[in-house]
């Protein structure tokens, strides 16, 4: 392949945004900290959270009674790394910091899906992700198992062709896949938005019996998230009214 003619998907996609997804917990030891202390760590906290980089987005979710062992998460996408860094490492200073976990996290990047063309509808921008600003989120990381890469293209186009046919029959269920191949453990980090966790739960329950779940290696954790402002994140965590 010729200099001129080399492969560059930014040319055919647009360009990548990376896209995080941080699991926060509050430990108890917190809860016995003075009334006076705690208000005053969770009023900074919400401060680091509301001041993200100019070119990062940030959605914030809550987990209690969802998942155990979690209380919240970070949703944080932009086009810069460095930016991700610099939002993590001002989140987790302040009084709050010394008394958080981070039981999961994971990294990515959107890209136009190999199935779908570099002429698809909206293919320039599929590396950027974007939240819809739906109620639910359903985050999971997923890996296929290796058998999968060894069969044709048009072979898997030709299963993934049925997997996109059932997803059509939920729109109002947001898909934002998160490709972490060399970037993280996972092959892929899968995000779905929702206003109903019924509708989500039928969509997955449609997909089983389809030929592309017998490659399916992963997909646990999964993780139920609602969508809820900084401030009230915190206070679930804590405990407060």
């Amino acid at each position: 392949m010729s200099e001129g003619s080399a492969h560059d998907p930014e040319k055919e996609e647009g360009p990548r945004d990376f896209v995080r997804y941080v699991f926060w917990s509050l430990r108890p030891e917190w809860r016995r900290r003075t009334a006076e202390e705690r208000a005053r760590d969770v009023s900074d906290f919400e401060r680091r959270i509301s001041a993200p980089p100019a070119d990062l987005h940030v959605r914030t979710y809550s987990l209690v009674g969802a998942k155990a062992g979690v209380h919240g998460l970070f949703w944080m996408m932009g086009p810069r790394l460095e930016a991700l860094q610099e939002y993590e490492a001002r989140l987790w200073g302040g009084g709050i910091g010394g008394y958080l976990d981070f039981p999961y996290g994971y990294l990515g990047m959107g890209r136009l899906s190999e199935y779908l063309g570099p002429h698809s509808v909206g293919a320039h921008d599929a590396g950027k992700v974007r939240p819809a600003g739906r109620r639910y989120l359903f985050v999971y990381p997923f890996v296929k198992r290796r058998e999968w890469y060894s069969l044709p293209f048009e072979e898997r186009r030709r299963i993934m062709g049925e997997h996109f046919r059932i997803g059509h029959a939920y729109p109002n269920v947001q898909i934002h896949t998160g490709y972490s191949f060399g970037l993280d453990d996972p092959e892929f980090i899968l995000a779905f938005e929702a206003d109903s966790p019924a509708e989500f739960l039928d969509l997955v329950r449609a997909l089983r019996p389809t030929e592309a779940s017998r490659y399916t290696l992963l997909e646990t954790p999964i993780f139920t998230c609602l969508a809820v402002p900084p401030r009230r994140m915190i206070e679930l965590a804590a405990g407060l009214p």
